[in-house]
């Protein structure tokens, strides 16, 4: 059997995580936020960033101790001890890269109708097509289509930026202004924790990483810090460009956004560059789906068939079709919002599941040696990790019974799944 091939760098990797992070999420939920949150988003942004840290501190150790795909699965499977609870983890994070991949290409599929009569549904497929193509060819190509997808969806970002600290104002902006007050603060900080959600896939990948252990950590720092830094300058952006209540009526936030500080010609480039936002999280979604099917497969979690390596492109080619034609059955259902939802649910209990990984492997594999530590520690015990793993948990009771519901129907199939596949090979 083929290994995966060392590609990626410092610096394809920090931007394949920005890439995957400042995707669909922002362009999309922003105006979702500002009805709840207000002009007082910017606080829910860092609030969700606050948690995006400790998640990206405790994988950043973890890719040191363990750099392999399947990520998620091999973290939690050593820190527990168990095959089954590793396997769940894997099977959540899988399903939910799938269910996302389908849904932004939806949303791609709708945006892409503004400019040419398309069915929505046959422009997400047609994408999941093409990018399931660049996916196979290779990581390096995938890599640096989603550097050129990353830089686009960053332009557009640092436009509204510019935009937002040019624009002149009739009346002075109340950044601390929520129509429901600290509430409505929570509320959007839950929601917009989707725009988050990416990163963690970079440990997904780390079998294709040049000097992984130093390389990863950095990363998925950076990319954090800079998609963070975007994000609340973004919203601060927006609100001074255009009145919150407006904000969030629009079906194109950053696009009326747009629209209102350079003209017609303002939004339908905001609309050409959420093409590329869209464009890039199914991507990176795609290719670290494919990454966790392969690496559980290899170590006997799912069929051996999933394990299989392309002998020319170096690629898990028969991993990356199951996650393709998957995600098309997906692409059939999709209202984002409710999915956004179910999603980051899904990685909440994930984040919650890695924090205390990080506790557990201090104690279960003390002599390890770590070339990242996640800092403030009290003799063994992390300090920070605690924190996010108490902060995941209180995010995951704030969801409506439906969410949690379709949340626990997902780990509940992986249930069935691993017990008849485990019969199976035991027969």
């Amino acid at each position: 059997m083929s290994e995966l091939k060392r590609h990626m760098g410092l610096f394809q990797l920090t931007m394949y995580g920005v890439g995957l992070t400042l995707g669909a999420g922002i362009y999309v939920l922003i105006g979702e936020a500002a009805g709840f949150a207000g002009n007082s988003m910017w606080i829910s942004f860092g609030l969700a960033a606050i948690v995006a840290i400790f998640a990206g501190l405790s994988y950043a150790e973890l890719t040191t101790l363990f750099p392999r795909a399947a990520a998620e699965y091999v973290f939690v499977k050593n820190a527990f001890k168990s095959e089954f609870i590793g396997f769940l983890i894997g099977w959540l994070t899988a399903i939910t890269s799938m269910i996302v991949g389908a849904t932004v290409a939806l949303g791609f599929g709708g945006y892409f109708a503004q400019f040419l009569d398309i069915p929505i549904t046959l422009s997400a497929i047609s994408l999941l097509g093409g990018l399931s193509l660049v996916s196979f060819i290779g990581i390096r190509q995938s890599a640096w289509a989603n550097t050129i997808f990353a830089l686009v969806t960053i332009t557009g970002l640092g436009i509204i930026i510019f935009l937002g600290f040019t624009y002149e104002v009739t009346e002075p902006v109340d950044y601390f202004e929520s129509p429901t007050g600290m509430t409505g603060i929570i509320l959007a900080f839950v929601l917009i924790f989707f725009a988050f959600i990416g990163f963690e896939d970079m440990a997904n990948v780390a079998e294709e990483v040049k000097r992984p252990k130093k390389t990863l950590p950095r990363a998925i720092i950076l990319s954090i810090i800079i998609t963070a830094a975007i994000y609340i300058l973004v919203s601060l952006s927006s609100v001074r460009i255009l009145n919150w209540d407006d904000l969030s009526q629009s079906a194109a936030p950053l696009a009326d956004v747009a629209t209102k500080g350079l003209g017609i010609e303002g939004g339908i480039t905001m609309s050409a560059i959420a093409l590329f936002a869209t464009a890039s999280t199914v991507l990176i979604t795609l290719v670290a789906g494919a990454r966790i099917l392969y690496g559980m497969a290899k170590s006997g979690s799912l069929p051996s068939i999933f394990s299989r390596v392309h002998s020319k492109t170096g690629t898990p080619w028969v991993a990356v079709i199951g996650i393709f034609v998957t995600s098309v059955t997906f692409a059939f259902i999709g209202d984002i919002v409710i999915v956004a939802n179910i999603v980051v649910f899904a990685i909440v209990i994930t984040f919650a599941m890695i924090n205390l990984s990080v506790i557990l492997l201090r104690y279960v594999r003390p002599d390890e040696i770590r070339p990242f530590r996640v800092p403030l520690n009290v003799g063994k015990f992390p300090i920070l990790p605690l924190f996010g793993f108490i902060i995941t948990v209180y995010m995951a009771l704030q969801f409506e019974l439906e969410i949690i519901l379709a949340g626990v129907g997902i780990i509940g199939a992986g249930c069935i799944f691993y017990l008849m596949y485990n019969k199976q090979k035991k027969n």
